[in-house]
């Protein structure tokens, strides 16, 4: 777009422009500049709000949760709930997790020495991808009505495709089972994290949560979340 306004401006000085030229002259430059817009976005197949950010940042995409009590999530198995926001992968997120639980093998936190390995670049953490479902989770459904929350477990958790620094993920919810329970409802959640673009799943997990509404014990009714 520059190049095309000093091509115009050395074809045209001002000094040999009126006013009437110097208006038509705005005008043809600013349909050069929608044009040129236009091209680019044609190029690169997507808007400035459609493309990926880059770098160490984290997406945030702010999505409101389904609000259900137990019975009506308890009548939603066999079904999609929803799908979580996208969330990018970043290397300082995961040479954090790799810090806190000491598992720095170089396929995670040498960008350097993984840009030459089986993947290409440093991947994520198996169980810091799995690490996600509960954020993931929050974001598509939220229980009312509940006294105490407990992540009581994962009953499959499977690993079928790395997950590259740098990519894209989100999670598709499902709910294969709810079982009534001393003081609740046991829910489980199958959550397969999708990689945008690729064609297997970073994680599939199923995941299992307790909620009480009358907790065995005289356990107050403070949400706590264990």
């Amino acid at each position: 777009m520059r190049l095309a306004i000093r091509a115009f401006q050395r074809r045209v000085p001002s000094s040999r422009m009126g006013r009437p030229d110097a208006v038509r002259a705005l005008f043809l430059l600013f349909l050069l500049q929608g044009t040129y817009a236009d091209a680019a976005s044609e190029r690169t197949g997507a808007t400035q709000s459609d493309q990926p950010p880059r770098g160490n940042h984290v997406e945030v995409q702010v999505l409101t949760p389904a609000v259900m009590s137990l019975d009506e999530l308890a009548s939603r198995v066999g079904e999609l709930l929803g799908h979580s926001s996208w969330r990018v992968i970043t290397q300082e997120d995961v040479s954090t997790f790799a810090r806190l639980t000491g598992d720095e093998q170089w396929i995670h936190v040498d960008p350097d020495r993984a840009g030459a390995g089986p993947f290409g670049t440093t991947i994520a953490h198996g169980y810091f991808t799995l690490s996600l479902g509960t954020v993931f989770l929050d974001e598509v459904v939220a229980v009312k009505d509940v006294g105490l929350v407990l992540n009581y477990g994962s009953n499959r958790v499977r690993f079928p495709a790395p997950v590259p620094v740098g990519s894209r993920v989100r999670a598709a919810i499902e709910v294969p089972a709810a079982d009534r329970i001393d003081g609740g409802v046991q829910v489980t959640f199958r959550l397969t994290f999708e990689i945008e673009g690729a064609p297997k799943p970073g994680c599939v997990a199923d995941i299992v949560y307790r909620y009480y509404t009358a907790f065995p014990g005289g356990v107050d009714r403070n949400e706590t979340r264990v």
